[in-house]
């Protein structure tokens, strides 16, 4: 039998992506220009979020090499064989599969497209040393270049088409939240509150995306002790009577992050807890009066350290004020030119996406101890702001029962 080293299998008909073939034909004319800056001739990506940015398609590694070849005039993904046809069917742009018969296929059917001798980009924040090695030794580039860095600059300005989905998302955390909300009693698991919010948004995303893959929709749903860090898994702990609860939704919608995170207790707030909430209320919404166009991400977090240095709470402070949206996941991507905090020059501008997420943590056995936090998803317009998170914050709204 002839193995092939790879092959093209376009099995049935492409679905519907996420974004018209003029969207993805733009951020490949982005990507090209800032090729031909470099002098690049191809570049290889292999990174979840720049293949999915690029082309639509959201790998599932499992180990193994996945890539996206993109050159002067051609663009397309690299995928194991173990996925078929459904790559195919998933991305903008031509496919290639490649076959385990023999090892380093991958990097076979990658050369196949980017050639030999040339300059080659690739991502410096994700390619492993040992892939590096491979590059090197399949493409045997003259030069290789980062492209990493300029792949996130252009991410992080978002179009009018990935701002309506990142609208959706941000509605359907919402409706995460309100399910969440209903199932909060003294008594329930944390595991079971967290389920009633995953089931609710994946309900919500196929009725609003019905030609859309399904999966990675998550819910941190946190209590007690477990408040004091924004990433806890969600355990078995039952609530209690007066229990500070942390409230995150996480709707995926074809590998774009949104994301919604409250503050609660459970029947009552005693009065420590009240000051430090109210207190992270108020830099919240400071923050968030601050994020328009011209204002930098260090600016921002200086303004909002002041606010708490006043108030003593500073030293509470456990991590950075608000985040970039788009292709991203609690696993893969990251914007890390647009985080507000100290070390961080970027200045905003109209069609960023960016949080507003103050978080305090009060050590245990300490008045008012817990984690609390508030989380809005804001989009920089031409004159300031639009607030696109609607679920309530401060106590006023989330002492449940």
């Amino acid at each position: 039998m002839d193995r092939p080293e790879f092959y093209r299998f376009h099995n049935g008909r492409q679905a519907n992506l996420p974004f018209a073939a003029e969207e993805y034909e733009a951020r490949l004319a982005g990507l090209r220009a800032a090729m031909d800056g470099a002098g690049v001739a191809a570049v290889v990506l292999t990174s979840m979020q720049n293949i999915a940015y690029y082309s639509g398609f959201l790998y599932c590694s499992f180990g193994r090499p996945y890539g996206l070849v993109v050159t002067e005039a051609d663009s397309v993904t690299i995928s194991a064989g173990i996925d078929a046809g459904q790559p195919w069917r998933r991305c903008h742009g031509d496919n290639i599969t490649y076959t385990d018969w023999k090892r380093d296929n991958f990097w076979r059917a990658v050369a196949h497209v980017a050639g030999t001798g040339q300059v080659i980009g690739y991502e410096g924040d994700h390619l492993t040393v040992a892939q590096r090695e491979k590059l090197e030794d399949f493409l045997q580039p003259v030069v290789t270049v980062d492209i990493a860095p300029a792949t996130m600059v252009q991410r992080m300005h978002k179009s009018a088409a990935e701002i309506a989905l990142i609208r959706h998302g941000a509605q359907v955390a919402d409706v995460g939240g309100y399910a969440i909300r209903d199932a909060i009693k003294v008594g329930a698991r944390e595991i079971d509150i967290a389920m009633a919010g995953r089931d609710a948004m994946e309900l919500e995303i196929a009725k609003r995306f019905p030609d859309a893959e399904y999966r990675d929709t998550w819910v941190w749903f946190q209590s007690g002790l477990n408040t004091d860090g924004a990433h806890n898994p969600v355990t078995g702990r039952k609530l209690e009577h007066g229990d500070i609860l942390s409230l995150n939704t996480f709707p995926m919608i074809s590998g774009y992050y949104t994301a919604l995170e409250r503050t609660l207790f459970v029947g009552a707030v005693d009065d420590a807890s009240r000051r430090i909430w109210e207190a992270n209320v108020a830099a919240h919404e400071l923050g968030m009066s601050l994020l328009k166009p011209g204002a930098s991400c260090a600016q921002v977090t200086q303004a909002i350290n002041a606010f708490f240095a006043d108030h003593d709470l500073l030293q509470y402070r456990t991590f950075g004020y608000g985040h970039s949206f788009g292709v991203l996941s609690h696993y893969y991507g990251r914007e890390a030119g647009l985080e507000l905090r100290e070390d961080i020059d970027t200045v905003l501008e109209p069609g960023m996406v960016i949080s507003m997420e103050p978080m305090l943590t009060i050590a245990d056995g300490q008045p008012g101890a817990g984690g609390y936090r508030e989380h809005d998803i804001l989009v920089i317009t031409e004159d300031g702001n639009e607030n696109i998170t609607g679920f309530p914050y401060g106590p006023a709204h989330n002492v449940i029962g």
